[in-house]
């Protein structure tokens, strides 16, 4: 037996699925709500212009075109059926407090100054980095031992805590450690002290020899400098005028003077103090007495001011005594019989001769005690270092 099928309503007719029936009417809008959802019930795709216009509201970057980015995805959003419209609207709002920001800190000028900040950071403007040969600087503790970064470059005419005499460029690649960078600042820094200071006698006893290092944090953005300076060995004391005495600030009979006088020195300095032995201290008074033959011959080829010359001249009668006791100590027998030349030979070193000819040119006349700063031709760790 056959049982009809149910009588079906005309489209468009009265019934419980309501005015239009199960199915909406053919066109564009349906009368549901709006869903994000595609085919099969997956979610719809997020809109990269609004992701994009999140990511530069937030940094602030570039607010203009942020801005815009968020409108124009407002609009894809609304045509495409896309997620993301809650993601346009902050980056559009936040581009546009940016803008504003902007807006005011030109006008004022603090994006200027913020700019100068940035940059003077990134090249090491105002840290102890950027210091130069001849600048003179203050810490903010007053001290030049432990770890500083920030430091006041001052004129080195009045008071202040260090004075740069070198710099030395380090060679790039990783960080070679800390042992390694105080080593170079050990050998180097030393040497160079001279061709800045080239009168001893003009450095006073409580100047010591300091050296900024870079550390593992610096050298990451790009400290690649050894800054070798004086400061003074007494805590929180400070030093007063310039220590430099060259070329650029004396006159060529001062610059004779000192090249000789401290090339004696350099030599005199390399004595065998520690278990002498008589081979060697004859070798080294066989220098020593080398040295002396070269550098008379130095003096008398130099023409000295006429107030100078006869003070020069008394000086090196000295030193050709000198140089004839050297000669025997490098022939002595014994021990006894080398420390007696010794003595003759040391006695005219820093004597009457040499203040009398240092007076008349004009150099410092005030003997250095040198306490404590040789030990066998090696410098004693006198100096400190300062990681920057």
């Amino acid at each position: 037996m056959s049982i009809p099928p149910p009588p079906q309503q005309p489209y468009g007719a009265q019934g419980p699925a309501g005015p239009q029936g199960p199915y909406p009417p053919p066109g564009p809008y349906a009368p549901y709500p709006y869903h994000p959802y595609g085919p099969y019930g997956r979610p719809a795709p997020v809109n990269g212009v609004a992701i994009a216009a999140l990511v530069l509201g937030i940094l602030c970057f570039l607010p203009a075109v942020g801005l815009v980015l968020g409108l124009v995805a407002l609009a894809q959003i609304r045509k495409k059926g896309e997620r993301g419209r809650g993601m346009a609207i902050a980056g559009s709002v936040l581009s546009s407090v940016g803008l504003a920001l902007w807006t005011v800190s030109l006008a004022t000028g603090f994006a200027s100054d913020v700019w100068d900040g940035l940059k003077g950071a990134a090249t090491g403007e105002g840290t102890a980095y950027a210091l130069a040969e001849g600048d003179c600087f203050d810490t903010p503790s007053g001290s030049l031992v432990g770890v500083a970064y920030d430091v006041t470059e001052v004129p080195c005419s009045g008071r202040h805590h260090g004075e740069v005499f070198a710099v030395i460029e380090l060679p790039g690649g990783r960080f070679p450690g800390e042992d390694s960078v105080t080593e170079t600042a050990e050998d180097k820094c030393y040497t160079l002290e001279a061709e800045y200071a080239m009168d001893p006698w003009a450095v006073p006893d409580d100047v010591e020899v300091y050296y900024l290092m870079p550390s593992g944090d610096t050298w990451r953005l790009g400290d690649r400098e050894i800054t070798c300076l004086f400061g003074s060995s007494e805590d929180g004391a400070a030093l007063t005028g310039s220590l430099r005495s060259d070329e650029s600030t004396l006159d060529a009979d001062q610059v004779a003077f000192l090249k000789a006088m401290n090339t004696v020195d350099d030599v005199l300095y390399e004595e065998p103090l520690e278990y002498p032995d008589l081979s060697d201290n004859r070798d080294w008074a066989k220098d020593v007495e080398a040295v002396h033959a070269e550098q008379i011959e130095a003096l008398e080829g130099h023409r000295f001011g006429a107030d100078a010359d006869e003070a020069v001249a008394d000086l090196v009668a000295d030193m050709k005594d000198a140089r004839e006791a050297w000669a025997k100590a490098a022939k002595a027998d014994d021990l006894d019989a080398w420390f007696a030349h010794y003595d003759t030979a040391y006695e005219y070193v820093d004597g009457p001769t040499t203040v009398t000819a240092r007076k008349a040119l004009g150099l410092a006349t005030t003997v250095p005690s040198y306490e404590d700063e040789y030990d066998g031709g090696e410098e004693v760790p006198g100096g400190g270092e300062l990681d920057v």
